[in-house]
C-alpha cells in the first residue's frame, strides 16, 4: 500500500504532459504484453493443433478408403492351401517381396511372432494377403499408427501354419 501511495504521489508531481506520456506508455506496454504473452502463443498453438487435426483427417480418409481392402483380406482368410514349408523363411521371403523390413522375429513352437517398426499400410495388407494365400494364418495382430501418414507399426503379429 505504501508503495502505491508513493507512485501516486510521484505521478501527481509530474507535469500534465508527462502524465499523459506515462499513461500512454502504460497502455502500450499493457497491449504489447497481452499480445506477446497471451495472443501470440495462443495463435501459434491454434495453428499447430489445426495442422495436426488436418493430418489426422487425411489419415482417417486414407484408412477409410483402404478399409474395404482390409475387410476383403480378413474375409479371404483360410482360402489358401495347407502350408508345408518353413514359416520363418516364408515370412522373410514375402516381407522382402512386399518391401517390408522386419525388426524382430521370434518363433514359438508352430507359431511365429513378428514386429515391424514402420511400414506402409498398403504394403502390410499385400504382405498379409500373400501370407494367407500361402496358407499362413493370422492368429493375433496389434497394429498402431506409424510415424507418418499412411504408415503403421506392427507391435506384435502372431502367425501360424493353417
Amino acid at each position: 500500500m505504501k508503495y502505491l501511495n508513493e507512485l501516486k504521489q510521484r505521478f501527481q508531481q509530474l507535469t500534465e504532459r508527462e502524465q499523459k506520456m506515462v499513461l500512454i506508455s502504460a497502455v502500450v506496454v499493457l497491449v504489447g504484453g497481452i499480445y506477446f504473452f497471451i495472443y501470440a502463443p495462443m495463435q501459434a498453438s491454434i495453428e499447430k493443433n489445426s495442422a495436426s487435426l488436418n493430418a489426422q483427417k487425411e489419415l482417417l480418409t486414407w484408412v477409410s478408403h483402404n478399409a474395404n481392402r482390409a475387410i476383403q483380406l480378413r474375409q479371404s482368410g483360410g482360402e489358401g492351401e495347407q502350408f508345408n514349408g518353413s514359416l520363418p523363411q516364408a515370412v522373410n521371403q514375402t516381407a522382402n517381396n512386399s518391401n517390408i523390413s522386419i525388426s524382430r522375429m521370434q518363433p514359438q513352437g508352430d507359431d511365429i511372432q513378428v514386429w515391424i517398426d514402420n511400414a506402409r499400410f498398403e504394403d502390410v495388407l499385400n504382405w498379409l494377403q500373400s501370407l494367407e494365400h500361402m496358407g499362413v494364418q493370422i492368429i493375433e495382430a496389434d497394429i498402431a499408427e506409424g510415424d507418418s501418414v499412411g504408415n503403421v507399426k506392427i507391435r506384435r503379429l502372431r502367425l501360424s501354419k493353417v
